[in-house]
């Protein structure tokens, strides 16, 4: 929900361009994960026959702002919630909405990717039906190759992002008293007010380099991090003008990180000393792109539209089912050899 109070007459007023951005972010996420299918030296659930070097590049660029640009938007929406409802609210309402698809998710959305996965690979000769009765015996041999998970062989899968969110909602529930004070809110405005462009670029990107270093593999640091940069953000009216002021130099910047970025593409370069500073040139790269299209939204996007009604509704259910309609529909159409072409197109309608 992206609801702000209006500066002038201090009512609250829906942000269309946040709802248009988490729209976008979802629909991306149906195509990103449909690439995965043909994208060359990316491992998946199932790869087509028909793999493409050229697409890691449009993967990548995609990569460097989606998941963070969602992380920002679901911290400012929990900043909104958090205004109108109480602790107790909250955590029933966010567990209802987040860990009951989940579950769902679990048990019967995910489970077919893992045996059009293992049938792919030969492992597996029985029916769904079959698969499907094995699936909760947690101890059976089937499944030697696949224990990771939240149980043995049964996970979240794509559906991490929710558990996620529930997650982060309960921390930052915990956190909001101190984000909330004087103190934290006085530096925000300062950031805002005060220290211009470069200030508003460059000072989150400080935490964010310390999490990145103290923990390089944990994703979710890093995810939390960009989600209280949303929380923060919020409605500061300073903090959105100067965003929208600067979002062509922040465009910029991203176009220029992320050419450097393709270094990553090449194997020679990214055996040098300094490709180990991609790492680095991501994170930048995916600020620059956050703040860009928070910006260019701000400026084009907030306005209702019929179709946003809808969609709003839809990205949960779109979400929670895509991935496994994307896996079984190549699955279904590989063995009929239809080409680069007509299969992906046939599995984005079908996906749809």
């Amino acid at each position: 929900m992206s609801v702000f109070p209006d500066i002038q007459t201090n009512q609250l007023v829906r942000r269309h361009d946040l709802d248009w951005l988490r729209v976008l972010v979802f629909g991306v996420l149906i195509f990103y994960h449909i690439g995965m299918l043909y994208v060359a030296n990316w491992d998946f659930h199932y790869k087509s026959q028909y793999r493409s070097q050229p697409l890691e590049a449009l993967m990548l660029l995609v990569n460097q702002w989606r998941m963070p640009l969602l992380w920002v938007i679901s911290g400012i929406s929990i900043r909104f919630v958090l205004q109108k409802v109480s602790a107790f609210k909250f955590v029933t309402v966010r567990s209802l909405r987040l860990l009951l698809p989940l579950l769902f998710g679990i048990l019967v959305v995910v489970p077919p990717q893992l045996y059009v996965e293992m049938t792919g690979k030969g492992e597996l000769s029985v029916s769904y039906w079959q698969f499907y009765q094995l699936f909760f015996d947690l101890d059976n041999p089937i499944f030697a190759k696949y224990q990771d998970g939240i149980l043995p062989h049964i996970d979240v899968n794509h559906l991490w992002y929710l558990r996620e969110l529930w997650t982060f909602s309960l921390i930052t529930l915990c956190l909001s008293p101190l984000l909330n004070s004087r103190l934290v809110q006085a530096g925000v405005d300062w950031i805002a007010n005060k220290t211009g462009v470069l200030g508003l670029y460059l000072l989150p990107l400080i935490p964010l380099i310390i999490v990145s270093i103290a923990l390089p593999d944990d994703k979710s640091a890093t995810g939390f991090t960009f989600l209280l940069y949303g929380y923060l953000i919020g409605w500061n009216i300073g903090l959105w003008e100067n965003i929208k002021k600067y979002r062509q130099v922040f465009l910029l910047i991203a176009i220029i990180l992320f050419a450097y970025f393709n270094v990553w593409l090449n194997p020679v370069l990214k055996a040098m000393w300094w490709a180990e500073l991609l790492g680095l040139v991501a994170l930048f790269n995916a600020w620059s792109g956050v703040l860009a299209l928070l910006g260019f939204a701000a400026v084009y996007l907030n306005k209702p539209s019929a179709k946003l009604s809808y969609l709003n509704d839809a990205v949960l259910p779109y979400y929670i089912l895509h991935q496994t309609f994307i896996v079984v529909l190549a699955f279904l159409l590989s063995p009929m050899q239809l080409g680069p072409v007509f299969e992906p197109l046939l599995i984005i309608v079908g996906t749809f």
